[in-house]
């Protein structure tokens, strides 16, 4: 169990995703650009591309997690962490209504 502290230092945010690019160098990557309201959009790279197409996931917006310290793969810099739930048989992202905008909080 952890207190209900630590779960608040998680910055969980609504981000479109504007664009989606599939990484050579791997076969499970793919580099989202996403926005969240802010100056830049955030590259985020996610090991989603063999569960949900390009064309699904341009466009929506899903839930992530914005205050991870960025991280290096493959030569680039993740700055956040897309949401999602996945068994053997199903994927989904954790998606909100579009009329929500982008950069909303999730409490």
């Amino acid at each position: 169990m952890i207190q209900f502290d630590d779960v608040a230092k998680i910055e969980m945010t609504i981000g479109l995703i504007q664009s989606v690019e599939e990484i050579e160098e791997s076969h499970k990557m793919y580099k989202l650009m996403v926005d969240f309201g802010e100056e830049k959009p955030r590259t985020i790279l996610s090991g989603i591309r063999k569960l949900i197409t390009i064309e699904e996931l341009t466009g929506k917006k899903a839930a992530f997690v914005t205050n991870l310290e960025p991280r290096p793969m493959l030569g680039m810099e993740s700055q956040g962490m897309i949401l999602a739930a996945s068994t053997d048989e199903a994927f989904s992202l954790l998606e909100v209504s579009q009329n929500i905008p982008q950069g909303t909080k999730i409490l």
